[in-house]
């Protein structure tokens, strides 16, 4: 139902709005220092943006979790608003991640909120009924972004990302360090790369 209703309100919403769409694909489909797919992703998504701040939009990608072979998709939904207060940037929202089909029950919701003041970032998601909240801090220099996450119990990361253009596509090089807090999977570190269009 929640996702209908998000949905009807991105229908309804005023000519005003903007909409954009995207689409990627990347060698491994890395989040929050945690491989989900175990190699190559295919992603894309759709955005509803209105003048006053408010967005909602929908994004999804294959995953690959060897514990639970069904969960072969995700689908995330979302809403929220960002306006600023002097030179600090606020976004407030709502995410839902969803995993059709899956048996392992990782459907999860959370509530975010991100801060940001010139190069620096802050990132809060408040994880709902049970889930780990996480907590990230960001510095970007130009094309250079270093971040540092930490998931409640479950895992640190540490990520260097490098974006440039690939002619009309945007491509990015990231490496990732995942430290093990209770995942169960063990510690992770890679390098993936990623090419995306904006339509």
């Amino acid at each position: 139902m929640k996702k209908l209703l998000l949905l009807v309100g991105m229908l309804a919403m005023p000519s005003f709005a903007a909409v954009s769409a995207n689409v990627a694909f990347t060698t491994d489909y890395v989040w929050r220092g945690m491989t989900q797919s175990d190699g190559p992703a295919i992603q894309g998504g759709f955005d509803y943006e209105a003048d006053g701040g408010f967005y909602a939009g929908i994004w999804g990608s294959n995953v690959n979790f060897n514990y639970d072979p069904g969960a072969g998709s995700e689908l995330d939904y979302y809403a929220g608003y960002g306006f600023s207060m002097g030179d600090v940037g606020v976004d407030i929202g709502y995410i839902a991640f969803d995993y059709p089909e899956n048996a392992a029950g990782l459907d999860f919701e959370e509530i975010y909120l991100g801060l940001s003041f010139g190069d620096l970032g802050l990132f809060f998601a408040s994880g709902q009924d049970g889930a780990p909240d996480y907590t990230e801090f960001s510095y970007g220099i130009g094309p250079v972004s270093l971040s540092y996450g930490t998931y409640d119990d479950v895992s640190d990361n540490i990520t260097l990302s490098y974006g440039f253009a690939c002619g009309s596509y945007e491509c990015g090089l990231t490496m990732y360090d995942m430290t093990d807090e209770g995942y169960g999977t063990g510690d992770e570190d890679g390098i993936f790369f990623s090419i995306a269009a904006s339509l």
